[in-house]
């Protein structure tokens, strides 16, 4: 991977983290807003708020997996491949 390729995946990765990080914030914003409303509709023993806030939070939860989970990177497969080869070398005991 030469040094633009790397740019390129770096920017990637740290444009996710950051639109992670701002969909909190909106989460945030927003299940305290849906709180308010009900409390201040005069606040009954079903609490509807739960619903959109575990509905964001569901997609709140992908989102984090795909701006914190890389995925399978050149170097882990060459460290696999290193610990498979010297694995083999020592026989099927090892």
């Amino acid at each position: 991977m030469n040094s633009d390729e790397l740019r390129e995946l770096a920017t990637k990765r740290l444009k996710a983290k950051a639109d992670f990080r701002q969909f909190l914030w909106i989460w945030l914003g927003i299940s305290v807003l849906l709180v308010a409303i009900w409390f201040f509709s005069g606040p009954n023993e079903y609490f509807w708020p739960v619903w959109p806030i575990v509905g964001m939070g569901i997609g709140a939860f992908f989102m984090g997996l795909n701006a914190y989970s890389h995925g399978i990177t050149e170097d882990a497969i060459d460290a696999e491949v290193l610990r498979m080869s010297k694995r083999s070398t020592r026989g099927p005991d090892a």
